[in-house]
């Protein structure tokens, strides 16, 4: 999300969605954008630890400092992209029996994430179809922003089923 986009987002809904009347009700209004949440250090390492990604330029601050084109340690792409359903959460209160994550059509890591970075997300509600056990699937398209930056960090589209 640009700046100018970001004019025309609402921050996080204040509604609790009940049911997928509420979900459609979203479909081509405005993105819901979450509060920021930095990436520190702490994190990074967190991740490189669960996920076996110990490379250089995410865990050694003192080599990515000299050797790395972004001047510093970045977060890994999938870490970015894993606060989605995080930050979803947090900014699209849903009560319901079940929500799993369903998958990504489309991802994207536009801009390297510096450790330190403040981040937010905007979703906005492409598309809202039933599916079975009487379930919809939502696709959000999700932009990730880093503060100060006029780029998105990642943008995504990301599929999520709810069960009311």
């Amino acid at each position: 999300m640009t700046a100018s986009t970001a004019s025309t987002a609402a921050t996080a809904t204040n509604a609790t969605i009940r049911d997928a009347a509420a979900l459609r009700a979203l479909v081509g209004a405005a993105a819901l954008v979450s509060e920021w949440l930095m990436v520190d250090q702490a994190n990074v390492d967190r991740f490189a630890q669960a996920t076996g990604d110990h490379q250089w330029i995410h865990i050694d601050p003192e080599r990515a400092r000299r050797e790395s084109p972004f001047g510093g340690p970045v977060a890994h792409g999938f870490l970015t992209l894993s606060l989605i359903p995080a930050l979803l959460e947090k900014t699209v209160p849903l009560r319901q029996r079940m929500g799993v994550n369903y998958g990504l059509n489309r991802v994207r890591f536009t801009s390297p994430v510096p450790v330190g970075s403040q981040l937010r997300a905007s979703f906005a509600v492409e598309s809202v179809s039933d599916v079975d056990n009487a379930g919809v699937q939502v696709v959000w398209n999700v932009t990730l922003e880093r503060q100060g930056s006029e780029r998105p960090v990642c943008v995504a589209e990301f599929i999520t089923r709810h069960y009311f």
